[in-house]
């Protein structure tokens, strides 16, 4: 009897050695799961130190303003990221959305509007223009990872360069060449930029039409059988086939999904940012992927949930936004941004691994 214990459960003498033991596994886990938030959060806490004043009402405002295009933009990444796949094109594809969005809702009174003779549109017409623009390039994409079965990184950097070589082109106007588009239509930026007040505080338009879009992709994540297949995808594409899953049907959905997403961001963002060029949505692309990682998206795939992103694109945007703030150099910046996606992929291998 005494023998059939100290096999399952080990000597006397060697069951505190099993708690110690126990207790640094529990250590590591912790320290595997959280550490790039502690990280984060340090960076966070020597950012308010630095200056106090950075805890503003204003400054929260700029924030969830600036994180709101992003996270939506960041819904659709990280639905691709959840297929074991990646887009490296949805800065780009937002930035020409931009581009054309805004030159159709320009001032009608601005003398050098794109369009001179173009009459004043209705602003859901440029919105379901831009919205055409991303589904367009979001079915490229999915035709190009569903179909071709060409690498999800491969057929993004190339539609990358497409949207960005069609912004050169649509903005270039001889003989000035090109120029940004600006003085844009007062519905168009009320309607973005706008706000409401709760109590003193006042909650921008934009952070309002983020949660929209968040709750409707919680419940296709979570509620639909696009989000089940979705996961079971990401999971073992091979296992979901064989189970029935249509994987050509479901693949190419979440990217046109991605595209719409996109498409929507961009309009937003040209009427938040008043002003768009060709360089708009430069490094938006990186800035969702790393959002979605820190969130918990997992690059092994069909691992994630919509307030993991959520989180993690607030948290980048308060680093982003609290490093200009306290004049960190912006070639500075970059290298953090970097370091922090490095980190956080590499904790996410990690995990992968030791699931394993």
């Amino acid at each position: 009897m005494r023998e059939k214990f100290e096999q399952e459960h080990g000597t006397p003498e060697s069951l505190p050695n099993n708690k110690k033991q126990e207790q640094r596994e529990k250590t590591r886990d912790f320290l595997l799961n959280y550490s790039l938030y502690i990280v984060l959060g340090i960076l966070i806490l020597i950012i308010i130190i630095i200056e106090p004043s950075f805890l503003s009402l204003q400054n929260l405002t700029n924030i969830l303003s600036q994180a709101s295009t992003r996270a939506i933009m960041a819904l659709g990444a990280a639905g691709l990221i959840v297929l074991q796949g990646t887009d490296l094109s949805a800065g780009r594809v937002l930035g020409l959305s931009a581009v054309v969005g805004a030159s159709l809702l320009q001032d009608p009174n601005f003398p050098s509007r794109m369009y001179a003779d173009l009459p004043q549109l209705p602003i859901i017409v440029p919105l379901l223009v831009t919205l055409a623009i991303g589904a367009i390039f979001g079915l490229i994409n999915g035709f190009g990872v569903a179909v071709l079965r060409v690498h999800a990184f491969i057929i993004t950097l190339g539609t990358q360069l497409i949207a960005y070589g069609l912004s050169l082109i649509y903005i270039d106007r001889p003989p000035l060449g090109a120029q940004p588009i600006g003085s844009l239509d007062s519905r168009y930026t009320s309607v973005v930029r706008g706000s409401f007040k709760i109590g003193v505080f006042e909650l921008p338009y934009l952070v309002l039409y983020a949660a929209i879009i968040s709750v409707i992709m919680w419940v296709v994540w979570n509620k639909t059988k696009l989000g089940k297949n979705m996961f079971a995808i990401g999971g073992n594409m091979e296992a979901a086939e064989v189970s029935g899953v249509k994987v050509v049907k479901n693949i190419m959905i979440v990217f046109l999904i991605s595209g719409l997403l996109y498409g929507l961001a961009g309009y937003l963002e040209a009427a938040r940012i008043g002003s768009v060029t060709s360089n708009t949505g430069l490094n938006y692309d990186l800035d969702a992927i790393s959002a979605s990682v820190i969130g918990g998206v997992s690059f092994s795939g069909g691992v994630g949930t919509i307030p993991g992103v959520l989180i993690g694109t607030l948290i980048l945007q308060v680093i982003n936004y609290g490093l200009t703030f306290i004049g960190v150099n912006p070639y500075l910046q970059f290298i953090i941004r970097g370091l922090i996606i490095i980190i956080a992929v590499s904790l996410d291998v990690r995990k992968y691994i030791k699931r394993k």
